[in-house]
This record gives structure tokens, C-alpha cells and sequence, in this order.
């Protein structure tokens, strides 16, 4: 590959993927520096340095451009203000400084850098001064060069170039680069992995400040898929390896094919350091083989949480995880929980367990397997509860996760109306459309689910229907910094098929709490539709919908704030009909970054509807925002 630029002074380029060159000139030679014999390497005394930076014309944004790349104010904000650490910052300011300046179109600029009056060119390093008081960058940027033609070919149908990189705009180098980068990804894209930039020419013509760049590129043949060799593993059974990754063999190449095969290894959990490498050499009938290198990670991990209430209590949860059970890939999971501890109902209690095997079907379909029970102690009912089940997850991308499974379940729940048993099977089917630009702390995007659970009852009091729900999560920012983030969240659900005595207790729903509204008490919000020896028993609504926007506002680097109102309505009736209750509440709270996420610390009370027993603060402290 060639690269160059022709140019009436002297001019620096770099251009192409991995080759150019840097070429300056400066008056003067270390020999002949004025500081020769007499500048030593002693620390400077701590005073600070007068740093002036100089712009004789230019536009408005290119002062600021100087600053931030300049090793000067760097140097400076750290306190590194010895005479040596001043002149390496100096003679690396200039080749930064004119790379601003070509980025901006500028191709005649002069800089002179002086320390204490002296050209920092002109001084060797090994003759640092000791100390150094005053630093001058002076920038004289000269006109601004336009394109007089700007060229690049071959390029690939689709290739999308940098719309700057054109006649009559302004030559900036970022666009040339843009433009390189773009034509060889494109070709990269339609199979044809050993594209490359052949040759750049960039020629300034001083005299009427024009830009004549040209790029050509060399495509090379299109390939195909030839064969994966694996390295690094070590309990992983290779033919499993190979399972999980899916390499499309024989397919043609598409860089979007390896990332996928990374995303899958990433989300087995089995790996630390993932490395696909492409042969340096086409093999035979235009194939390209692939080098895996992997590094496994621990075999076992531990964990834990917690959420606390000042009505719900104090609220649990640990897990551990085996990433490699049987060599394969598969991961056991074991969750367990206890909730409601010091807090107005009696403990709960959870114990789950589900082991996940990637590559089942499809390299993007994880089989798994799960069993859970656990034991609820509400205001209104016991619940205690056992499933067992067998699904499927299919991730095709990062945006898009679906899953269904097949679930046994057996429910006893004790209320005022006495004892009811439930046996059913069920089929819950969920689907996610993820586009959060951060799921832990999400600042911009949206968040879709949708999901349907059929049941069939498999003894008289229970009953044959469907749940469903629908949950949307929005997020925009504005402000320096994106400072200021509007979320707002819309959940809304129905049971429709049984009767409310016939539909298990958990499919039911209930308003009230940190997952609904804050500032009520946990499920305070239900409906008293079945009859009981005492009259009507409150439980879960057939129907809901809550809604939820919060402001966040990022005071510091970690420390933010946030203002939230919520509200909840529940309906007695299938489809949101029939008698209903609602209730909002309100608050704020703080936010501490954490490297695990935001730990959320908020306060609420009610500002309408509920019972009228829900009255009060309440307090919310746990990891991760609220949604």
C-alpha cells in the first residue's frame, strides 16, 4: 500500500489501514539548543506553569479541539510540571496540534511551542530545563482547504460514505479515513475478507487551497467459510465448543456471522476471553479459515443481593452457579430467597433451581430445565407453590429474546374463604424487544414485552384460561452529558378464560409496592369479590394497569437524583371491566454509582386512592434503578 501527500510546505498525513507516515521540519538542532551544558533533570520547585495557548484565525471550535488533545494541559491537570515531563509534552503537542488541523481542513498551519521563550523543537532531551514557568502554543491555521475532488473506488453496491467526503466540502482527514474505513468494510460485508486500501494520494495545492484525494481500493476475491480451529479450552468438550460457536462453515464470509459466534460463546458463561483470528493466507477454492481461541472462566460463582422496605422488610437473595455441569456448556443455577423480614406479614420463603444448555436445536436455542417451590405469607393469603418445567430460549440477536416452556404447577392457598389446592399445566410464552442503550442504567431507548401464559386446570377448582401482559419502558436524555433522563413505564395485564375463585392466586394482580406504586404497601390494592364464612375475601384483580415516569438527574459523577410518581388501577373482571380500585403515590430518591450499577435509595407516600390503611412514608433501597 502507498500513501502520500504532495503539498507546497511542510505537511503531515496518515491515512489507509495501518500504513502513512508523519513528516515535519523545525529551525534549529539539539546541538545548537541555548540550554545545552546548563539544563539539568531536577524536579520543578511545584509552582505552576503559565500555559497560553494562541490562535491567530481559524474557526471557533478549533481552539477548543487544540486544548483537549494537547499533552500541555494534560500534563498541567496532573501535576506533572517538571521540565522534562513539560518538553515531552511539548514536542508530542506538535504532531496532536497538526493532526487537529488537517482534521479540520487546515494544511498550512504553523505551530510554534516555546518554554520560557525557547522553540521546544530546538531543544534535545536530554536538555530538559529544570524548571519551566511560561509555555506559549501559538497556532497559525492558515486557510481552509476544500475538496477539488473527492474520490474512491471500487466501492461495494451499498457502501455508505462519509457525505462530507465530496467536492466543494471541507477536506478534513477524518472524512478521508471515514471514507477508507467504509469502502473496505462495505467489501468486507459482501464477502470479500481481504479488501484493503491499495493506494491513497492527497495532493494540496496551496495556491488555491484545494484537495485533490483519491483512494483505490483492491477488494481481492470473494470467500467463503473455510475450517474453524479451536485453542485454549480446556474442560469444554470440543465438539460442544464447536456446537455453541456455529460456525457457518462453507457459507460465504460476513464479518456479522463471527460476531454472532462470539455473542454466543459470551453468553454461554463459560468464557473469559474470547478470540476469533482470520488466516493471513486465501486457502484453496477462496476459502478462509478461522483461529478460536477461548479462556475459560472459574467453574463456580456465588452471589447476592437485597431490596429493603420499611413495610416490606428486609428482602434476600443469593445464587450459585456451576458454568461447565457436564463439559458441555451446561449451567446449573441455584436461587434462593427470603423476603418480609422484620417487615407487616410473615416471611417468604423461595428455592429454585434450573439448569440452561446452549446450542439445543439451534446454536441460538438454550434448552433448560427448572424446579422451583416456594411459600408466601401475605396480608390476605398463604400461598405455597411447586413447578417444575421444561423450555426454550432463542436469542437471534442482541434485541430479541423469546421463550416458552411447558410447566407443571401445584398451588395451596389459605384465605379468609378457607383452603383451595390448584393443579394445572401451563405454557408461558414471552417475548422481549430490548433497544436500552445500557440495561442496568438505561438513558436512552425503549423496552418491549409481551407475553401469554394458557393454563388447563386438571381438577374441579381450578380453572382453564390465559394470562397476558404487556409491559413498555421508554428512556430519553438531554442536557451536557446526557444529565437529564426522562423514563417512563406502561404495564398492563388480564386473565381471561376462568372465574376469580378458579384462577391461581399468583396469575391474579395486585397494586401496591416497589414494583408497582411506590409509596403504597406492598399488594394493598386488590379486589373482595369471593365469598368467605365472614363475607367478602380481598385478592388479586383479573386485570391491571400501572404506569410510572421518573426524572434522574446526574449531580455528580456518581451521585444522581430522581423524582418518580406512580399509579395503579385494578379491575375485579377479565378485559379491565367491572368494579375497580386505583392508587398513586409519589417521591424521590438518590442514586450512587456502583460498578455493579446505580444503588437506589428511595422515599414515597401515597397522593391518592388505596385503601386508606396504606397511609404513611415508605422507603426503597436496592440495586439497579426501579426500572
Amino acid at each position: 500500500m502507498k500513501s502520500w501527500i504532495k503539498a507546497g510546505t511542510a505537511a503531515a498525513f496518515v491515512l489507509g489501514t495501518g500504513a502513512g507516515m508523519v513528516w515535519a521540519q523545525s529551525s534549529g538542532s539539539p546541538s545548537s539548543s541555548p540550554f545545552s551544558g546548563w539544563f539539568g533533570r531536577d524536579s520543578n520547585d511545584g509552582s505552576p506553569v503559565d500555559l497560553d495557548f494562541q490562535l491567530h484565525g481559524g474557526d471557533d471550535g478549533l481552539l477548543p479541539a487544540i486544548r483537549q488533545t494537547s499533552l500541555l494541559v494534560s500534563a498541567q491537570d496532573e501535576g506533572r510540571v517538571t521540565g522534562q515531563d513539560m518538553l515531552a509534552a511539548a514536542r508530542g503537542d506538535y504532531a496532536r496540534i497538526l493532526g487537529v488541523l488537517y482534521d479540520q481542513g487546515y494544511y498550512s498551519g504553523i505551530i510554534d511551542i516555546t518554554l520560557d521563550g525557547v522553540e521546544a523543537a530546538s531543544i534535545a532531551p536530554l536538555d530538559a530545563p529544570s524548571t519551566v514557568r511560561r509555555v506559549v502554543v501559538s497556532v497559525q491555521p492558515g486557510p481552509r482547504f476544500r475538496y477539488s475532488r473527492a474520490e474512491i473506488a471500487p466501492v461495494a453496491p451499498g457502501t455508505e460514505l462519509p457525505r462530507d467526503y465530496r467536492r466543494g466540502e471541507i477536506a478534513r482527514t477524518g472524512d478521508m479515513k471515514n471514507a477508507a474505513t467504509s469502502g473496505v468494510a462495505s467489501w468486507r460485508d459482501v464477502g470479500h475478507a481481504k479488501a484493503e486500501v491499495a493506494e491513497t494520494e492527497i495532493i494540496a495545492d496551496h495556491a488555491t487551497n484545494l484537495i485533490d484525494s483519491r483512494i483505490r481500493l483492491a477488494p481481492g476475491p470473494e470467500l467463503r467459510f473455510g475450517q474453524l480451529t479451536i485453542r485454549g479450552h480446556q474442560r469444554m468438550d470440543p465438539r460442544r465448543l464447536r456446537k455453541i460457536a456455529g460456525f457457518p462453515e462453507g457459507e460465504r464470509f460476513d464479518p456479522e456471522k463471527l460476531e454472532d459466534m462470539r455473542k454466543r460463546l459470551r453468553r454461554s458463561g463459560v468464557f473469559s476471553a474470547i478470540t476469533l483470528t482470520e488466516a493471513d493466507q486465501i486457502g484453496p477454492g477462496n476459502t478462509l479459515d478461522v483461529d478460536l481461541l477461548v479462556t475459560e472462566q472459574k467453574l463456580r460463582r456465588l452471589g447476592a443481593g437485597f431490596e429493603y422496605s420499611n413495610t416490606d422488610g428486609l428482602s434476600l437473595t443469593g445464587y450459585w452457579i456451576n458454568r461447565n455441569l457436564f463439559r458441555g456448556g451446561e449451567r446449573l443455577r441455584v436461587d434462593a430467597s427470603i423476603s418480609d423480614i422484620g417487615g407487616d406479614t410473615g416471611r417468604d420463603y423461595s428455592l429454585g433451581l434450573r439448569i440452561d444448555r446452549p446450542a439445543t436445536i439451534t446454536a441460538d436455542t438454550t434448552g433448560y430445565v427448572l424446579a422451583k417451590v416456594e411459600s408466601l405469607q401475605e396480608e390476605d393469603y398463604d400461598l405455597k407453590s411447586g413447578t417444575f418445567g421444561l423450555g426454550f430460549t432463542w436469542i437471534p440477536s442482541d434485541e430479541l429474546t423469546a421463550d416458552i416452556a411447558l410447566q407443571y404447577r401445584a398451588l395451596r392457598v389459605d384465605d379468609d374463604s378457607g383452603r383451595t389446592d390448584f393443579r394445572l399445566f401451563a405454557l408461558p410464552a414471552l417475548v422481549t424487544w430490548d433497544k436500552r442503550d445500557e440495561p442496568t442504567d438505561a438513558k436512552r431507548g425503549y423496552w418491549l414485552s409481551g407475553g401469554i401464559t394458557p393454563f388447563v386446570g386438571l381438577q374441579e377448582e381450578t380453572g382453564s384460561g390465559a394470562q397476558v401482559l404487556a409491559e413498555g419502558r421508554a428512556y430519553y436524555s438531554f442536557g451536557a452529558d446526557d444529565r437529564f433522563t426522562l423514563a417512563g413505564r406502561a404495564r398492563l395485564g388480564t386473565v381471561v378464560g376462568p372465574e376469580i375463585e378458579e384462577t391461581p392466586r399468583d396469575y391474579l394482580f395486585w397494586s401496591g409496592g416497589g414494583g408497582t406504586v411506590r409509596g403504597h404497601s406492598y399488594e394493598s390494592l386488590g379486589v373482595e369479590v369471593i365469598q368467605g364464612p365472614d363475607g367478602p375475601v380481598k385478592t388479586g384483580g383479573m386485570s391491571i394497569v400501572t404506569l410510572t415516569a421518573e426524572t434522574r438527574i446526574q449531580v455528580r459523577e456518581r451521585i444522581g437524583l430522581a423524582l418518580f410518581a406512580d399509579a395503579g388501577r385494578v379491575w375485579e373482571d377479565s378485559g379491565w371491566s367491572g368494579a375497580s380500585g386505583w392508587q398513586a403515590g409519589a417521591g424521590a430518591g438518590v442514586r450512587y454509582q456502583t460498578p455493579v450499577g446505580p444503588l437506589r435509595f428511595d422515599i414515597a407516600a401515597p397522593v391518592g386512592g388505596g385503601d386508606g390503611d396504606d397511609g404513611g412514608v415508605q422507603v426503597y433501597i436496592g440495586l439497579g434503578q426501579a426500572f
